[in-house]
């Protein structure tokens, strides 16, 4: 099914699609924010539909039971494991760079749904390890629009570089809006 299919498909659902595919999308880091609510996914993975990229995406390996596990592999989620800090997990999807000629991860910069204190860096690390762009995509529940903005090249100085692409996000409305931290900018300086 193409991008015109997947764009009535918003339609339908009172949702509009904004921006187009670009050539680095075909190899980079591509975050999605605001992250609130299973229905963010629904919406991402339609956006990664109408920009015809086969995207893949890290998401707990606890999904990855019989069914939902077999529909969340087809779908392009690569499992991982959360509560173990040193899973690697950089590493491992930068080798995915490495032996791919084409390779799109989407990662929510949040980790989770529930409100967060600060963005996780790892999908700053990915792309830094990996030698990708960020592409930055929203879902923006108070103008019913999700879509790409723009690309971003990390700089390796990540304080300036996160500052940078949280302001991209200072207008962009989650559907739960108090498990969207942006009412001040924030990062892990860790």
């Amino acid at each position: 099914m193409g991008s015109r299919f997947w764009k009535f498909v918003l339609k339908v659902f009172g949702w509009n699609f904004e921006g187009s595919f670009r050539p680095e999308m075909n190899r980079c880091v591509m975050i999605e924010a605001p992250h609130t609510s299973g229905w963010d996914f629904i919406l991402g993975r339609i956006g990664i539909w109408i920009l015809g990229i086969n995207g893949k995406f890290l998401i707990k390996k606890e999904f990855f039971k019989f069914p939902l596990g077999y529909a969340l592999k087809k779908l392009g989620g690569l499992p991982v494991d959360r509560g173990n800090r040193k899973n690697g997990i950089v590493n491992q999807v930068a080798k995915h760079f490495a032996t791919n000629e084409k390779f799109t991860i989407v990662i929510t910069p949040e980790g989770t749904r529930r409100y967060t204190e600060h963005w996780k860096r790892g999908f700053y690390e990915i792309a830094t390890v990996a030698q990708v762009p960020i592409v930055l995509s929203f879902i923006d529940y108070g103008r019913k629009t999700c879509g790409v903005m723009e690309t971003f090249y990390p700089t390796g100085n990540y304080n300036e570089d996160i500052s940078a692409i949280q302001e991209k996000y200072k207008n962009v409305v989650a559907r739960h809006p108090k498990q969207f931290n942006m009412s001040k900018m924030y990062w892990d300086k860790k």
